[in-house]
């Protein structure tokens, strides 16, 4: 089978280009830089794949230990792996292989006590819709299991009760 050149605009007019990433070969960068998420600072991501066709975004996210991502909707649905670390939402402690999947209802908050990187999957505006006010008052019910998630949490919690989220 001969390999695939360039873009393969196909007649739906999506590309359907075939990948193979090598994950080292994705720089991480900061989602306050790139406004994808547009989430309190902290978050990098690594997009994989975007489809501006389908409003499709497939990317890495990681989350620092002790960060807490406020209770949010988008307009589009999400479907995350976790691939590292731990996410504690809607009373569920998740670890690797563990799977979330939200969609334009509020969601969340989430909370990443010891860190945390997942595998997620946009459909449509990945923007998230958030209120200030409701995290500065989050109250963390989730424990970190190691010294850098001791340490970010207090981190984090001290920039909340300083505002400066």
């Amino acid at each position: 089978m001969a390999q695939q050149k360039g873009a393969a605009k196909a007649a739906d007019g999506f590309d359907h280009t075939f990948r193979a990433i090598y994950d080292r070969d994705v720089p991480w960068e900061s989602d306050d830089v790139r406004g994808i998420l547009k989430l309190p600072p902290g978050v990098k991501v690594k997009v994989l794949n975007y489809d501006p066709m389908m409003k499709r975004i497939d990317m890495k996210q990681q989350f620092p230990a002790g960060y807490v991502e406020p209770a949010h909707t988008h307009t589009s649905w999400h479907s995350i792996l976790v691939t590292k670390g731990r996410m504690c939402v809607a009373g569920k402690d998740l670890r690797p292989g563990d799977y979330v999947f939200g969609w334009d209802i509020p969601h969340g908050p989430y909370e990443y006590p010891d860190g945390c990187e997942v595998f997620i999957v946009y459909m449509g505006d990945a923007t998230h819709i958030w209120e200030k006010d409701d995290l500065l008052k989050h109250k963390n019910i989730w424990k970190p299991e190691t010294d850098e998630g001791k340490k970010g949490v207090v981190q984090h919690i001290e920039k909340r009760k300083a505002g400066k989220i």
